[in-house]
């Protein structure tokens, strides 16, 4: 049978109330359009359309695959075109986009909240007004007056699509070995000749244009990442009245046959002698790149959360309805031939496993959003302040440990299935495809966690981390003063704890010997998970036994609380374990001949 996706209203509410806390922010201008009515419709609104119009593409979409023609262009999936309009004709990609271009001016964590629903009812086909966001946020950041005129209304409505173009065959990561090169021309313009691969997006048949966002370099650069500028290069340029006109000098050159995400075109992008416009100063492309990655980032931790929420609802109802074995307690069905799958202990740690995940990561990753709205709206100037001081230290944790889990998850919830998760009837197998590539794209895992200890922890002298450790630190007092929490609250003050001498060890031992960072970054980005994701689990045990307000059912309330619980007693023990790797240093990783590899 195939796989079903339902939205996660009612746990969306939760978190919104209690960890976002929307209500309390309502004094707020940017939140003075977020009243609760409206966040009701988006939410009630948004799980209709995705559920009904996009979640019975995955699947069909995942199968058919896009296909490249020999004129280079791309035809997307059957059935991807409608969806594609009803998304533009619903407004759903402006929610968030200032009413002055066309949005509707609402906080930016309720766009994240419809990107979790749309990424999990069908992650390719999200994959493609997900993209324009990153940017548009650069061309609004970076643009001249007359760019963002020009290509931002279209660009927010869904009308044109936006790609970013930054990996070439010799260079991934390291953008310094980029070789495709901008010349300058009389009327201001320039001429943008290279070869871009991994384009997610990059030619397709959804949009009447699509705006690439090109890094390059320029002559006389340096052939250092130093060197690199960022062009705009639309597939169509905009005639004066502005309507898509001449056909730019830039083709699809093939699209790759990949593991997964198959209804999304992963393209190799030519372009030859294309024209192009300089997006901010020559030479300072790597400023515009990172708004866009920023926005990439959050966006694919996102893809990793969501992909894991699909799967363990599948999970979760197979696991109530396959009968296989006896509880070892004794028989739970005994009028049938055995018992459900749920009523094993293994099946239900691995499908607690994947709630806690997902619960806990949609509480941060909706709490890390919030920050993108305050960084800009908050009240005060402190307060801006410790949100993008948040927001910085958070993003890299969202990234690499949201997709790191999120891909766990999915294969747990595979698991689950047995040799039915590995048939693609069931759909499981693609939610593991799916996921895979979230821990690769946008900046590898292992580069979020260099950034994270690189970079990070030392901006502004440690601000961020001692801001949220402040934050933990209040969140723990609170529940040590309840009984019933004060478990939880120990088990959050132990990992704090580990978290606080992870970092003191790093100040002492990396400065001096930079591998021992290094090796030790992934460990100390986990670290930092468990310690942000017990913060949201703490909070969340709190609410749900102090909540009288009738809006979450006493089954809802005593599962979130049981939750939290399993986070703490399975992933608490964790914090000591990540702690201790990121004390071994990098000495015998690093003594290792490399003849031996």
């Amino acid at each position: 049978m195939p796989a079903t996706y339902h939205a996660p209203v009612p746990d969306t509410r939760f978190v919104l109330k209690h960890v976002v806390g929307l209500p309390s922010l309502a004094g707020l201008p940017a939140f003075r359009e977020a009243s609760a009515e409206m966040v009701a419709a988006i939410l009630d609104e948004g799980a209709k359309f995705v559920e009904g119009v996009v979640a019975p593409l995955n699947q069909p979409g995942d199968l058919q695959g896009c296909t490249h023609h020999d004129d280079g262009s791309v035809a997307t999936p059957d059935g991807y075109r409608e969806a594609y309009q009803a998304y533009v004709e619903g407004g759903w990609g402006t929610l968030a986009q200032s009413t002055e271009q066309g949005g509707q001016g609402l906080p930016h964590v309720l766009a994240a909240v419809f990107q979790e629903y749309m990424s999990s009812a069908c992650m390719a086909f999200a994959m493609f007004p997900g993209l324009a966001q990153g940017a548009v946020a650069a061309i609004d950041a970076f643009g001249t007056d007359e760019q963002k005129k020009t290509y931002l209304p279209h660009m927010i409505s869904g009308q044109w699509a936006g790609t970013m173009n930054l990996t070439e065959p010799q260079c991934g990561t390291d953008l310094g070995l980029i070789q495709s090169r901008a010349e300058p021309e009389k009327d201001g313009s320039w001429k943008l000749t290279g070869n871009k691969i991994f384009i997610s997006g990059g030619e397709h048949d959804l949009t009447e244009n699509i705006i690439h966002l090109v890094l390059a370099k320029t002559p006389g650069a340096p052939d250092t990442a130093r060197g690199i500028s960022l062009f705009i290069v639309p597939k169509f340029l905009p005639k004066a009245d502005g309507t898509p006109g001449k056909r730019n000098a830039l083709s699809c050159g093939s699209i790759e046959h990949k593991m997964g995400i198959h209804g999304n075109p992963t393209c190799v992008m030519n372009y030859d002698g294309a024209t192009a416009f300089l997006l901010g100063k020559e030479m300072e492309g790597l400023k515009a790149m990172f708004v866009m990655m920023n926005a990439a980032r959050l966006g694919v931790g996102c893809q990793g959360l969501s992909q894991a929420e699909v799967a363990m609802q599948n999970a979760a109802a197979y696991a109530r309805e396959r009968l296989q074995g006896r509880a070892l307690s004794g028989p739970k069905n005994p009028d049938g031939p055995a018992d459900p799958l749920l009523v094993h202990p293994d099946v239900r740690r691995m499908l607690l496993d994947g709630r806690a995940f997902t619960e806990g990561g949609r509480a941060l990753y909706l709490w890390v959003a919030l920050q993108v709205d305050l960084a800009a709206a908050a009240a005060t100037a402190a307060e801006r302040e410790a949100a993008d001081d948040l927001l910085s230290l958070l993003t890299p944790v969202i990234k690499a440990w949201c997709t790191e889990e999120g891909y766990r998850q999915a294969t747990n919830a595979q698991q689950v299935f047995g040799g039915h998760g590995y048939i693609t009837e069931w759909g499981m197998e693609q939610f593991v495809r799916d996921a895979r590539i979230t821990m690769i794209y946008e900046g590898a895992n292992g580069i979020q966690a260099l950034d994270l200890v690189g970079r990070k922890l030392a901006r502004h002298g440690g601000r961020a981390l001692r801001t949220f450790l402040a934050l933990v630190g209040e969140t723990v007092a609170a529940g040590q003063a309840d009984e019933r929490l004060q478990p939880l609250a120990e088990a959050l003050a132990g990992a704090r704890k580990e978290l606080e001498g992870a970092t003191m060890w790093l100040m002492e031992n990396a400065m001096a010997a930079p591998d021992n960072g290094a090796a030790g970054s992934m460990a100390y980005l986990r670290l930092l998970a468990i310690v942000a994701v017990g913060h949201c689990w703490l909070r969340m045990a709190a609410a749900a036994l102090a909540d009288d307000s009738g809006d979450f059912n006493a089954e809802f309330l005593e599962a979130k609380f049981l939750t939290a619980r399993h986070f703490f007693e399975q992933q608490g023990p964790m914090a000591a374990a990540h702690a201790a790797r990121v004390k071994a240093g990098a000495a015998t990783m690093m003594a290792f001949p490399d003849s031996a590899f």
